[in-house]
Order: structure tokens, then C-alpha cells, then sequence
């Protein structure tokens, strides 16, 4: 009786670990599904800000952090998939390996965010660099590739109501301009579909845009840290409780086609 008593609260408490570990799994499944999403946005989405400064050229930043983002949202969805299986159906060997993926993505997500926070200023610096390079080469007809980047900044510009990154005398260095006071159509009101407009200074937009772009990247990579550092929590939950039910199975002596 003592015995079948003992085996009835372990198995109690495998119910109560399989429902908790469960409930993480999926938690842990929706962020690695964010990172995937966040990194088909950046490699797909050729309208977004960061992806038409960084895309092109040399520069293949973007490319990079959407290969890594893609490939650790995968191995988090493959994870979870695996790790749903060995819960539900308490398979010893899907378990060690969950815990084994969950260990070797932990270690990354740690590495990932020690980049972000080592690199972030450094990738602010080239952000604030590539838009000044963008307002110099700005409407130069030998450079037509760069279009879609100088139609992503009208955008910001128009949409924003503010001109250049700091101000709109920074448009004095672009020598695309057939007369040195022309400035972007879209630092004005006007509805123009044209590259430079004659316009009086005082109707330009005299903000820069710098604080909306500087915004833009910020809420940004704090996205990207709050996943990863959510992540993290998670994986500790995580291996802490899968531990506690490969012990708790292996003492009940119920794993399945053993």
C-alpha cells in the first residue's frame, strides 16, 4: 500500500510538471516563432528602414543578423515540436535531447545577447553614417540602384514632417542638386514627384529626423533583447523542470516502450 501510495504522489507530480512544462514549451515556442518572423521581416521586407540602409553594397549587416535570427527561431520551433512529444508521451531519449537542444540554444541566445549589447553602439554609428552617406548620393542619376532607398527616406521625411538627419542644412553637402538651394520635394508639402523642389527655407521642414530614426532603432533592438532575455528565462524553467521529470519518471519506472 505504502509502495502504490509513493508511486500515486510521483505520478501526481509528473501530471503537475508535464502541464507546467507544457505551458513553458508553448511560451518558449511563441518567442522563437517571433525571432523567425523578425528575421523573414528583415531578409523579405525590402520597404523597412534598417533592410534598404544595410542591404546593399558591402554592407550585408542585415543579412547576417536575418540569417542568425532565422536560423535560431528554426531550432527553437524544432525544439519545441520535439519537446512537446517527450512531454506528452514521457519518452526518455526525446527528453535528453530536448534538454540537450535547450542547453546549446541557451548558450547562443547568452552569446547573442552579448553581441547585441557589446555591438549596439557600434551599429548606431554606422546606422547614423549610412543615412548621411544616403542624403549625399541622394538623386545622383549614375546611382539608380539606390532608388528604393531614397524613396524609403522621402517617406520618413514626408511622413515625419523633418528633413535631413539632424537638420535640413545638411542637405547643403548633396551635389546632385541643379542649384544649391534646391532641397528634397519631400521636406515640404509639396506633392511632387521629383527628386529636388525650389522652394522658399522658411516652408521646408526645419526638424531633423534624427530623433524618430534613432527611435525607430532603439524600440527595435529593445525588441529584439526583451525576446531574447525572455527566452533565457524560459530555457531556465525549462531545464529545471524537465530534469525534475526524467527524475520523477525514471523513479515511477513508467517509461513507455522500455
Amino acid at each position: 500500500f505504502k509502495t502504490e501510495n509513493r508511486r500515486m504522489k510521483i505520478r501526481h507530480k509528473i501530471l503537475n510538471q508535464k502541464y507546467y512544462l507544457n505551458v513553458f514549451n508553448g511560451f518558449f515556442l511563441a518567442l522563437g516563432l517571433m525571432l523567425l518572423t523578425f528575421g523573414l521581416w528583415l531578409s523579405c521586407d525590402r520597404n523597412n528602414l534598417f533592410s534598404v540602409l544595410f542591404s546593399s553594397g558591402e554592407n550585408q549587416l542585415v543579412a547576417y543578423i536575418s540569417h542568425m535570427l532565422l536560423g535560431v527561431g528554426s531550432v527553437i520551433a524544432f525544439t519545441s515540436a520535439m519537446g512537446f512529444l517527450g512531454i506528452v508521451k514521457e519518452i526518455k531519449c526525446l527528453l535528453v535531447t530536448y534538454v540537450s537542444f535547450q542547453i546549446l540554444v541557451f548558450v547562443t541566445q547568452m552569446a547573442i545577447s552579448v553581441l547585441i549589447f557589446i555591438k549596439k553602439e557600434e551599429v548606431h554609428n554606422q546606422w547614423n553614417n549610412r543615412i548621411d552617406e544616403v542624403i549625399s548620393e541622394y538623386g545622383n542619376e549614375s546611382l539608380a540602384e539606390q532608388e528604393p532607398v531614397w524613396n524609403v527616406l522621402n517617406a520618413v521625411q514626408h511622413n515625419m514632417e523633418c528633413c535631413g538627419r539632424y537638420n535640413v542644412t545638411q542637405w547643403e553637402w548633396n551635389k546632385n542638386k541643379e542649384n544649391s538651394t534646391q532641397i528634397p520635394c519631400s521636406c515640404t508639402k509639396s506633392s511632387l514627384k521629383k527628386w529636388f523642389c525650389d522652394v522658399p527655407r522658411n516652408s521646408t521642414y526645419s526638424m531633423g529626423c534624427e530623433e524618430y530614426l534613432n527611435t525607430w532603432f532603439e524600440n527595435n533592438v529593445l525588441i529584439l533583447t526583451a525576446i531574447t532575455i525572455s527566452l533565457l528565462i524560459t530555457q531556465i524553467f525549462l531545464i529545471t523542470l524537465t530534469g525534475q521529470l526524467f527524475r520523477n519518471t525514471k523513479k515511477n519506472n513508467i517509461w513507455p516502450n522500455e
